[in-house]
């Protein structure tokens, strides 16, 4: 059986369809709610390598602005995403080798 982690946020709809896409081809997810247990720095450089350090920072909202992210390093702005898992884009689903972001949800059947 397939099997993956999905960092979910169960109010977005994107993370929902992510999740029930996953289901629906029958792979079992390990469902991580981040903003309940937010991730470690260690975990976010993880998922930062597999993801091949595509952006995975919400730009959009209003947190990273406050906290003047643009002209911060990516160390800074991973350890800021740390303290702040409302920066983390969702849903990211990871697998033992890669991880995908589900925007849209499709995007992380290539994972499999």
């Amino acid at each position: 059986m397939k099997k993956c982690t999905i960092y979910h946020n169960p109010r977005c709809s994107k993370s929902r369809q992510t999740l029930a896409l996953l289901q629906e081809n029958g792979i079992e997810c390990e469902i991580v709610e981040y903003l309940k247990t937010p991730l470690k720095l260690e975990k976010l450089m993880v998922l930062a390598e597999k993801l091949g350090h595509k952006d995975f920072i919400r730009k959009k909202e209003e947190r990273y602005k406050e906290l003047n992210l643009s002209e911060a390093t990516w160390n800074e702005t991973l350890k800021k995403v740390e303290e702040n898992p409302i920066l983390l884009e969702r849903p990211l689903v990871e697998t033992n080798s890669k991880a995908a972001i589900g925007r849209p949800p499709e995007n992380v059947l290539e994972l499999f």
